[in-house]
Formats: C-alpha cells, structure tokens, sequence
C-alpha cells in the first residue's frame, strides 16, 4: 500500500492538477494505476530497485551510480504516461 501510494503522490507532483482539485485527481491517478496494473508495477519494482542499490554497501563492479541515475530516468516515462491517461480522462 505504501508502495502504490508513493506511485500516486509521484504522479500528483507532476503538475497535471492544474486544472482540478488535488481530491480529484488522485482519484483519476488512482483510477489509472489501477487500470495499468502493470505500468504500476513497473514504477513499483523500479523505485525499488533503486531504493536496493542506494542502500547497498557495494557499487556493483562501478556500475551502482549509473544505473541509480538510469533507473530514476527510466521511472519518469511511466510516470508521465499515466499522468497523461489521468489528464485524458479528465477531459
């Protein structure tokens, strides 16, 4: 549930709330996660991932900084990609 609800504040920060309520759109955030399981789940694992390699006490061969930074750009796209889908069905 934590996990899910990070995701939801996540999108929310995105700035596509211009236009509505913060109640109504984590609601339709909410809504789309629920809707893309899997696109959430990705963000879910990925966050993970990324929460793993920050607390690990090595640096994977030096690779640990990189892929950090990689992961945190890759979470971005499905981020924005149900942020979008929530912008659409607000319309």
């Amino acid at each position: 549930m934590m996990k899910r609800r990070n995701v939801i504040l996540s999108l929310a920060g995105l700035g596509v709330a211009a236009a509505v309520s913060e109640p109504a759109m984590a609601q339709t955030v909410r809504s789309e996660a629920a809707n893309h399981p899997r696109i959430a789940k990705a963000i879910d694992e990925l966050e993970e991932a990324i929460r793993y390699m920050e607390a690990g006490g090595h640096n994977f061969g030096g690779h640990k900084a990189k892929a950090i930074a990689d992961s945190r750009a890759a979470v971005r796209q499905p981020r924005l990609a149900l942020a979008y889908r929530a912008q659409q069905d607000r319309k």
